[in-house]
C-alpha cells in the first residue's frame, strides 16, 4: 500500500522547485528595493509578488505597514503537532543601493549568466527569500506539513532601523508571532573554504549588539586665526582618534568559544581556551583562513565613520560632531559604555544613536534545533563540518527577540572554493550559483520538516 501520510517527512523539492527558485531569486532582484535610510525606499512591489507566490497556493497572506509602500508580509503554515513550538521563518525585502557603473551586470537585471543570478540581494537576500517560497510551494504540490507551525515574515526596513520592518511587527502584531520560539534567517550555513581543502558551514548562533553612537564636542566660536584653547574640533579629534586606537579586551562568550573549541580541533590546534595566559591572536594565527569567522567577534568594537564640522576655514565653530559604529558582544555591554566614557573625556559628550541588543542561542547537544540544522546541511554535503559563529553585525533577529525569539543565521548555499560569500554582502556584483540555490531549498526543506 502506498504510503499517504504526507505529513511525514518527504522530500519534497522537485525539479519544478529548483526551476522556481532561480526565477523567484531573479524576478525579486528585479524589483528594485532599494533602502537609502531616512524612509527612503518602497519594499511593496516585492511585497505582493511575494503574497502571490504564496496566494496561489492556499498560504494566506497578511500584508502589514507601517507607513504607505513600507510593506510586511507575514503568513503561517500550520503544522501536525499542536503542543510543538513554533518557529519563524523571516528574510528582509529592502536592499541596500548599487551604482550600476560599477557592476559588470545591470544590479536590478536579475540575469542569470553562465550558471549564476547576479543583482543586488542576490546574497543579501532575495536568494534566502526565494528559497523559502519555492519549499513551500513544493509542500503545497506535495501536501507536507511540517511538525512544528511555520511562521513566515518577509520584512521591511532591515537595512536601515528596522523601524518599518521587524520592529513595528514586534511591537505592533506580536500575535502573528504566537507561540513562536525559535527563528531562521540570512548568514549562516554557507560554505567556507579553509584552503586546505576543508569545507565548513558556519551557523550564526549569536549576534553582537548595535552601538551606533553620537559624539558631540562644544567649544568656543571664534577667528581662525586666534590662539583657542577651547576648540569644539580639536576636542571631538581627538577623542575620534582615542576611540579608533583603543585596543579592546578580549571576551569570549559561549557561542565564540564553542566555535573557537570546533575550530580548533578540526585544525589540530590545542587551545586551552580558560587559560590565564590565552594568546587569542596567536590562536587565531594557527587557524588560517578560518580565523576570519571569529576574529571580529572575541572583543568589542568602535569604528568612527562620520565626522561633521565647521562651516568656513577661517571660522572656528562652537560645535562638532562625529558618528561612531559600535558593536558590543552579550554581556560586555556595562564594559562598553564605562570605556567610552573615559576615551571621550570631559569635553565630549556622548549617547546611543541607535542601540540595539546582543543575542546568544544554544548550539549543544541539547539544542535540538542548532542540532537539525547541522543534520540537514551534514545530509546534503557529507564531507561538510558544521561550527556556530556569533555575527559581527545585526539582523531582523533582534527586534524579533522583544517577542523571546532565539534567532539563527541560516540560509543554506554550497558555494565553490574562491567565490568570497562575505565579501559580496553589499559588495559589488553580487550574484549566487544556481546550484548554490538548489543545495539551500534541497537543506530547508530537509530541516524545516524536522525541526
Amino acid at each position: 500500500m502506498a504510503d499517504t501520510d504526507r505529513s511525514r517527512p518527504i522530500d519534497a523539492i522537485d525539479p519544478q522547485a529548483l526551476d522556481e527558485v532561480v526565477r523567484f531569486t531573479s524576478e525579486l532582484i528585479a524589483i528594485d528595493t532599494t533602502n537609502r535610510g531616512g524612509g527612503d525606499c518602497s519594499e511593496r512591489p516585492a511585497a505582493e509578488y511575494v503574497a502571490e507566490m504564496l496566494g496561489d497556493v492556499d498560504i494566506d497572506p497578511t500584508l502589514l505597514e507601517r507607513s504607505p509602500g513600507r510593506t510586511n508580509v507575514v503568513a503561517r503554515i500550520e503544522g501536525t503537532d499542536p503542543s510543538a513550538p513554533a518557529l519563524l521563518v523571516h528574510g528582509h525585502l529592502d536592499v541596500v543601493p548599487a551604482e550600476p557603473a560599477d557592476w559588470t551586470v545591470h544590479p536590478f537585471s536579475g540575469e542569470v549568466r553562465d550558471g549564476v543570478v547576479w543583482g543586488r540581494g542576490a546574497i543579501d537576500m532575495k536568494n534566502m527569500d526565494a528559497m523559502v517560497l519555492a519549499v513551500v510551494r513544493a509542500w503545497a504540490r506535495s501536501g507536507v506539513r511540517p511538525r512544528r507551525d511555520i511562521v513566515l515574515a518577509f520584512t521591511a526596513d532591515e537595512e536601515d532601523s528596522a523601524e518599518a520592518g521587524s520592529g513595528f511587527l514586534a511591537d505592533r502584531h506580536a500575535e502573528l508571532f504566537e507561540g513562536c520560539t525559535e527563528g531562521i534567517s540570512e548568514s549562516g550555513a554557507f560554505t567556507f573554504h579553509t584552503g586546505s581543502g576543508m569545507r565548513l558551514y558556519p551557523i550564526a548562533a549569536g549576534e553582537r549588539g548595535t552601538a551606533w553612537l553620537k559624539l558631540t564636542a562644544r567649544g568656543r566660536a571664534g577667528h581662525g586665526s586666534k590662539v583657542n584653547r577651547a576648540n569644539a574640533v580639536s576636542r571631538l579629534a581627538a577623542a575620534v582618534a582615542r576611540i579608533g586606537e583603543h585596543q579592546w579586551p578580549v571576551r569570549l562568550t559561549p557561542t565564540v568559544k564553542a566555535a573557537l573549541c570546533e575550530l580548533a580541533a578540526l585544525h589540530g590546534v590545542p587551545a586551552d581556551l580558560d587559560a590565564p595566559d590565552l594568546d587569542i591572536d596567536a590562536l587565531l594565527a594557527a587557524l588560517g583562513p578560518a580565523a576570519a569567522l571569529v576574529e571580529p567577534t572575541v572583543r568589542n568594537s568602535a569604528n568612527p565613520t562620520v565626522l561633521e564640522a565647521g562651516y568656513k576655514v577661517n571660522v572656528i565653530p562652537g560645535s562638532a560632531t562625529a558618528y561612531v559604529d559600535g558593536r558590543m558582544l552579550p554581556g560586555a555591554e556595562e564594559e562598553f559604555s564605562t570605556t567610552l566614557d573615559r576615551l571621550t573625556g570631559p569635553d565630549v559628550e556622548w549617547g546611543f544613536h541607535h542601540r540595539e541588543v546582543p543575542l546568544q542561542a544554544p548550539v549543544g547537544p541539547d539544542a535540538p534545533t542548532y542540532q537539525a540544522m547541522r543534520a540537514a546541511v551534514e545530509r546534503f554535503d557529507p564531507g561538510g563540518h558544521v561550527v556556530p559563529y556569533c555575527m559581527s553585525g545585526g539582523t531582523d533577529a533582534k527586534q524579533f527577540s522583544r517577542l523571546g525569539i532565539l534567532g539563527y543565521g541560516f540560509s543554506p548555499l554550497r558555494l565553490p572554493e574562491g567565490f568570497d560569500y562575505q565579501a559580496l554582502y553589499h559588495g559589488v556584483d553580487e550574484r549566487v550559483p544556481v546550484d548554490a540555490l538548489h543545495f539551500g531549498v534541497r537543506v530547508l526543506d530537509h530541516f524545516l520538516q524536522r525541526a
